[in-house]
């Protein structure tokens, strides 16, 4: 009896295991890299082994049918990387399948198919019949014969990814996915050309590789394919040897992918140790990417990232979308040859202009539509074209581009050379004012004085004209500088001069300068608004150099032209018999002394570095990006201004010395503010670039405390924690202290955090202080040889340079300034050193006798020695 009962219990297992034997069998890979003709998978039938039925020799890649965002519908046929789980290709991208759908290998070619039998995807009509489907080492799929003939390969149908041995030929390209979990082809490709390997939202090129900084052209044979290897990214001609452009790459790898994101950038990363490592990326710069900031959104740059925010004359909308500020405007929408254009009235289409230093990303890759027109001509072009959202307007070039179809996000610019204004096309209420009828009196007076009323307008007209005319704005030939006496009705030839204001309108506009903002060296500066509605800031010129009339006129032409995102535009100007006013762009956030040094909300770190790194490309562009090389003279936070985005713009460069090439080594005049004062001012030595470089340093210095440089607070010497500077007079010391100084000896200390402003809070880290206090040191070194340029200066703060070491032996000088400081604070009981600082020596302290203790005296500068005439 137990052997009939065990012979029972074998017989059911046997059975049982003949009934579980397909399900055993379909639930792992059929093959190890090759399945046969007339086979079918889903991933519910796979779904032990995540939908893979499919791999590679070495188990490098694997095909799989897998779900990316745990959607039901939300299946894709693909191909991976084994290790990292990223999709290297996709087949039903357009059409996402279920977990029941069928992959299908037959004779005639590879397809999947949805339930009710309609086809998803497909290979095409193949020549021959197929014998087998290959999953290669290399993560190709492969479709073969009989005779292991290739039929149809994945690696010639990419999708948005592209791996070493790939090809992508011409007229192939990679189409990003909507985003990491949706596979649906996104608006952005990367497209090889017989030129180039391009990138394009929608029709638009932003980004080329022969212009990356990374990349290197060897050949002008044409291109054939983009392939990766090894060792980089090539493309390739025809022979498939000659290197037409590359970008080479520093390690090598077996294993690295190349990716169109779903957000507009290409990179190329290698897989390290269970992790992906970025060796490149396209473009580098956020604001490149076309929609980086949505549509209209204003794109700043910013180290390492970017900042976004909508422009003047627009707001945000709860979904972020950037929209007029004046809710009777609207954006209209580009026509196409299905929709019916009579909805753009030409009529009722205005322009909101976005200001001067704006830039978008495709102009670079674009012709204009016409060159050498005015504004108003370029805003018709667009006006009569419904395709057409905008215009880019070049002030000098005079080229008009049109921006068609899409909007995408706009660039704060940081080209020097940039003069694009931008227009963003708007259709105003379809509501008109109502028409007046012709006024029955004048009927009945028209045939007995109409002839004597006509006469008098057609002189008016005349007179009207020959002064508009005359005053207008660019770069007309002849333009009348002053018109205030009979003695200045001369024409003076001078190219480029702004606009000439009358002394009236600005009596008007300031409401007979009513309103004072500010007030310096050079004169007082005051709020107001022109019949436009534009607000501006008017200066009343004081202690001028330039006394003659066509000198004066001539370095206005020229600071007219110095055009730069991060300096106050010059609007105009007026002359009154001797008065002299500069109209200037008018900064709601006033000069950056206030916003430090004041009361109001503390500035972040970020802020802080963003404003050093416009007050520093904008004194670059004056000292190298100008015809003529303009030294400021007189860098300080009252001459850095501010708008509502805390937009930096430096003032009062104009009224500096204009120096040819030439003349850049020669100019010696004594002019600045104390505390702001290269030490070559005070001696006999040239003063050049580098005394800008100097103020730049000691105002870099003040961003970073929060405090003018030579101020009177308590210090602790370590008492207290151990902060040097602090706001407590619990067992500390208060006396003066001069703040470079202090952070020379902190320097040598490696304790740069200390010397941040305390308001911060902890919310910045001491590499980033330390970041911008050895810049700092770097730019107030004693010689100036061993400053570094502005240009420079950019390039530490942005990253592309390392930041200098600073030099204490030329730093020495600062221990002598320290003492003199708190001297002179004593001997004047002041707990504030004027505005102008620290009292500087009459000569140079060389560092022999810094060291020494021995200095020469310190002579007292008044302020019309150090604000005075050139």
């Amino acid at each position: 009896m137990g052997f009939s009962f065990s012979l029972s219990l074998a017989a059911i297992f046997f059975l049982l295991s003949w009934a579980l034997l397909p399900l055993s069998i379909v639930s792992h890979p059929v093959s190890t890299y090759s399945i046969h003709a007339n086979f079918t998978a889903t991933n519910f039938q796979f779904i032990d082994t995540y939908g893979t039925f499919l791999s590679s020799q070495n188990g490098t890649f694997k095909a799989s049918i897998s779900n990316l965002d745990q959607q039901p519908s939300h299946y894709y046929f693909s191909v991976s990387h084994a290790d990292s789980n990223s999709v290297i290709w996709s087949a039903n991208r357009n059409a996402p399948m279920s977990s029941s759908d069928e992959v299908s290998l037959t004779t005639n070619g590879l397809t999947v198919v949805g339930e009710a039998g309609n086809v998803l995807w497909s290979t095409p009509p193949l020549n021959s019949e197929v014998d087998a489907m290959q999953l290669l080492e290399t993560g190709n799929l492969v479709l073969v014969d009989a005779r292991n003939n290739t039929l149809w390969e994945s690696f010639q149908h990419p999708t948005d990814t592209i791996v070493v041995g790939q090809r992508i030929r011409i007229g192939t390209s990679l189409q990003s996915a909507v985003s990491d979990v949706d596979m649906l082809p996104g608006d952005y490709r990367l497209e090889v050309t017989d030129g180039d390997a391009v990138l394009q939202w929608n029709t638009m090129t932003y980004w080329e590789l022969s212009m990356d900084a990374k990349a290197s052209k060897n050949s002008n044979v044409n291109v054939s394919f983009l392939e990766m290897n090894e060792s980089g990214l090539y493309l390739l001609g025809s022979d498939g040897s000659t290197i037409v452009t590359q970008v080479a790459l520093t390690y090598a790898s077996d294993f690295r992918i190349g990716k169109l994101g779903s957000e507009g950038r290409f990179s190329i990363s290698r897989f390290v140790s269970d992790n992906w490592l970025l060796e490149f990326a396209a473009p580098a710069e956020n604001c490149r990417i076309p929609l980086f900031c949505r549509k209209i959104g204003l794109c700043t740059s910013k180290p390492l990232s970017a900042s976004c925010s909508c422009p003047l004359q627009f707001r945000s909308q709860i979904d972020g979308e950037c929209v007029p500020m004046d809710s009777s405007l609207s954006l209209p929408s580009a026509c196409n040859d299905t929709r019916n254009t009579s909805q753009f009235n030409i009529n009722s289409v205005t322009y909101i202009g976005l200001g001067s230093g704006m830039d978008y990303f495709a102009i670079d890759f674009m012709n204009p539509v016409r060159n050498g027109i005015s504004l108003s001509l370029c805003q018709d072009l667009c006006s009569a074209n419904c395709s057409c959202l905008g215009i880019f307007h070049g002030s000098s070039s005079l080229s008009c581009y049109l921006l068609e179809n899409y909007l995408g996000s706009i660039i704060l610019s940081s080209k020097p050379t940039n003069d694009y204004w931008g227009y963003i096309k708007v259709l105003a209420s379809s509501s008109s004012p109502p028409k007046h009828k012709f006024p029955i009196a004048a009927l009945v007076l028209l045939p007995s004085s109409g002839f004597l009323i006509l006469t008098t307008f057609v002189i008016l007209g005349i007179v009207c004209l020959r002064k508009n005319t005359l005053s207008k704005t660019g770069t007309a030939k002849w333009s009348r500088c002053d018109s205030s006496s009979s003695a200045d009705l001369e024409i003076i030839s001078i190219p480029g001069l702004p606009r000439r204001f009358d002394y009236e309108e600005l009596v008007a506009a300031t409401e007979n300068f009513k309103t004072q903002i500010g007030k310096g060296g050079f004169g007082t500066v005051y709020k107001g608004t022109l019949s436009d509605k534009s607000v501006v800031a008017v200066k009343k010129m004081t202690s001028l150099g330039v006394e003659g009339k066509k000198e004066f006129c001539t370095e206005i032409a020229v600071i007219g032209n110095v055009h730069h995102v991060n300096l106050v535009r010059l609007k105009g100007f007026c002359v009154r018999a001797r008065q002299r006013f500069l109209v200037l762009e008018y900064m709601s956030k006033g000069s950056l002394d206030r916003t430090l040094f004041g009361n109001g909300p503390v500035l972040e770190w970020g802020e802080r570095v963003e404003i050093a790194l416009g007050t520093a490309r904008g004194l670059a562009y004056l000292h190298s990006g100008c015809e003529h090389k303009i030294i400021h003279c007189d860098v300080k936070p009252q001459n850095i201004l501010l708008h509502d985005n805390l937009q930096v713009k430096i003032s009062d460069f104009g009224l500096s010395k204009l120096l040819s090439p030439e003349q850049s080594g020669l100019y010696t005049t004594m002019r600045g503010t104390r505390g702001y004062l290269a030490p070559e001012w005070l001696t006999s030595s040239a003063i050049s670039d580098k005394s800008d470089v100097y103020g730049y340093g000691m105002v870099l210095l003040e961003i970073v405390r929060g405090r003018k440089n030579s101020t009177l607070q308590t210090w602790s010497d370590g008492i207290s924690g151990g902060d040097g500077l602090s706001t407590s007079s619990y067992g500390s010391e208060t006396r003066s202290i001069y703040f470079p100084l202090c952070a020379l000896e902190m320097h040598e200390q490696n304790r740069y955090l200390e010397l941040a402003d305390r308001r911060l809070e902890g919310r910045v880290t001491s590499e980033e202080v330390e970041k911008l206090v050895r810049i700092a040191l770097c730019c107030v070194h004693e010689d100036p040889a061993l400053r570094p340029t502005m240009a420079n200066v950019v390039s530490m703060l942005e990253g592309g340079l390392p930041v200098g070491e600073p030099r204490v032996d030329s730093l020495n000088f600062l221990r002598y300034y320290g003492r003199r400081f708190t001297e002179v604070s004593r001997k004047e009981g002041s707990n504030e050193q004027d505005e102008f600082g620290l009292y500087d020596p009459s000569t140079n302290p060389t560092s022999e006798t810094a060291t020494n203790g021995s200095y020469n005296s310190m002579s007292y500068l008044s302020s019309q020695q150090v604000s005075g005439p050139r």
